[in-house]
């Protein structure tokens, strides 16, 4: 079979724009993500007996279920229990939140417990309240080395939304495989979205090792 690049010049438009709503669930889900998993991740290192077993409570039931079990369960079941429909872009949104929230936790939890305990201490010694100890001084330490983990969270949260086809939301899988059922060119359709996912993930990796670099990660 001749590979025919007139395939790919045709589903591009429609490729593009999955890959667009790609990036958006990706970006909008780790907004989110970086905000539950920072709440949690310090609820597990500072936290008292009861908030620690809250933490990792909801950290274990994330961490041991995939992704495509929570988006069905978040669009499907939700629904019954709370009697509220819950649109297909909702879904994936809310699904990586929770899902890259509870991995981004465990990437918080041990980049503050990584820093040297006489940093926390030297910061207390000085009058400071443990807040502003462990956001401007405990803090942009755990940050750099949170850097390298969450990049790689990110990118598999960008791999993770293709995996939202079960729903029917028009991300960049999901583009392919209707085209695919047009006209019948997977190897050129399937090379298309693989080229689009490369090229989305390259600059991602990109972006995060000129941050690495100038952050000079320790």
């Amino acid at each position: 079979m001749n590979f025919d690049w007139s395939v790919i010049y045709s589903s591009l438009p429609s490729l593009l724009q999955g890959a667009k709503l790609t990036l958006y669930i990706t970006l909008s889900g780790l907004v989110g993500g970086m905000t539950v998993g920072l709440l949690f991740g310090l609820m597990r290192a500072y936290g008292n007996t009861f908030i620690r077993s809250l933490a990792t409570l909801y950290i274990g039931l994330v961490r041991g279920t995939p992704i495509v079990v929570q988006v069905m369960f978040i669009y499907f079941a939700l629904p019954m229990l709370i009697g509220l429909r819950v649109d297909p872009l909702t879904a994936a949104i809310v699904s990586i939140i929770v899902n890259s929230g509870a991995y981004i936790a465990e990437i918080v939890r041990g980049s503050f417990q990584s820093v040297a305990k006489g940093l926390h201490e030297a910061g207390l010694a000085l009058g400071l309240p443990k807040w502003r100890v462990l956001a401007f001084v405990v803090g942009p330490v755990a940050f750099r080395r949170m850097v390298p983990p969450l990049g790689n969270q990110f990118i598999v949260s960008l791999k993770d939304t293709s995996l939202f086809i079960v729903i029917g939301v028009g991300e960049l899988t999901r583009q392919g495989q209707e085209i695919m059922a047009s006209n019948f060119r997977a190897v050129e359709v399937w090379t298309a979205v693989a080229i689009l996912y490369l090229l989305m993930i390259g600059v991602m990796s990109l972006g995060l090792r000129l941050i690495e670099k100038r952050m000079h990660v320790l």
